[in-house]
């Protein structure tokens, strides 16, 4: 059973046993662009305190960069290399562990970020943003001509998700089965400012439903976004927690790598998911009800 987080003893407790804090930030630090009451000065402290603060995002929509961009409007403190999203660990999972050869390419469902990140790991591409594939026009495969260098498609996070896409994608997949099927994350949604809407796992849905062929996930709860970190952080998984929202991503990433874990219910998962007759069997280690909880250790 999970351990309710409700006082100050609580939080100082927490704060005593754990070294790196791993954080997701949608529905956790912010919801859209509004930062989550508290979660500022959450952060600080922990930093303060001589904590390792790392940012472990499925949002594949936004390179590192570009979430480091929003870091800083939102007034949050953050630096690059502590920031490890689902885009950035495609890109590196295609790089440096399937080892793409230089002459072949990827076809890309996804957003800037997503192609940020590839071309900084030296990763050919084409569709994505590409005008062609961001069109309302009926697609014909009379008309299309395949890439022959395509190797692999990759779906991510698409807002201008449409016929056309789905349809290049599914070509790839369905004319050549040595094609690799890859996805940034499953998440069902995402949690916006003003609700949820449809995440990257509904974009991606179609083409394992058209294709009965289900793809190589990237990001949480697989274990390849874990091993990204670690090749790049030194940390003890005893003396490390992951702070998430949604207990089929976040949570469970966090137990399938050994390290404990908290749920906030600011994001995707609520008390009826935990508490409810028809509750998850997924079990954190700790709830609260948001990250902003945790300034009660900080009069202490």
């Amino acid at each position: 059973m999970a351990v309710r987080l409700s006082d100050r003893e609580h939080y100082e407790a927490l704060l005593d046993k754990y070294d790196t804090w791993m954080f997701d930030c949608d529905g956790v630090l912010w919801h859209g662009d509004r930062p989550i009451e508290g979660a500022v000065q959450v952060l600080d402290m922990l930093r303060k305190r001589g904590k390792r603060l790392l940012f472990v995002t499925n949002n594949a929509t936004k390179s590192r960069r570009s979430y480091k961009t929003k870091f800083d409007q939102l007034g949050i403190e953050a630096h690059v290399d502590e920031i490890y999203g689902s885009a950035y660990a495609a890109a590196v999972y295609i790089s440096s562990v399937m080892k793409l050869p230089k002459d072949k390419k990827v076809y890309v469902i996804g957003m800037l970020g997503l192609e940020e990140e590839l071309r900084n790991e030296g990763v050919s591409y084409v569709g994505g943003t590409d005008p062609a594939d961001c069109t309302l026009e009926s697609f014909s495969l009379a008309d299309f001509t395949p890439d022959p260098d395509v190797a692999a498609v990759l779906c991510g996070l698409d807002t201008a998700i449409n016929y056309t896409k789905l349809s290049k994608a599914f070509h790839y997949l369905h004319r050549d089965p040595s094609c690799r099927f890859l996805v940034t994350n499953e998440d069902s949604t995402f949690p916006s400012a003003h609700g949820l809407l449809p995440g990257a796992g509904a974009v991606s849905a179609p083409l394992r439903f058209a294709l009965n062929r289900d793809p190589l996930s990237v990001g949480k709860p697989a274990k390849t976004m874990l091993d990204c970190i670690q090749a790049k952080v030194q940390f003890n998984p005893k003396r490390t927690i992951m702070i998430g929202d949604r207990l089929n991503t976040d949570i469970l990433f966090g137990q399938a790598g050994g390290l404990a874990t908290l749920l906030v219910l600011t994001g995707v998962t609520s008390e009826e998911n935990i508490t409810g007759p028809n509750s998850s069997t997924i079990v954190p280690d700790y709830v609260t009800p948001s990250i902003g909880d945790l300034r009660l250790a900080k009069s202490s």
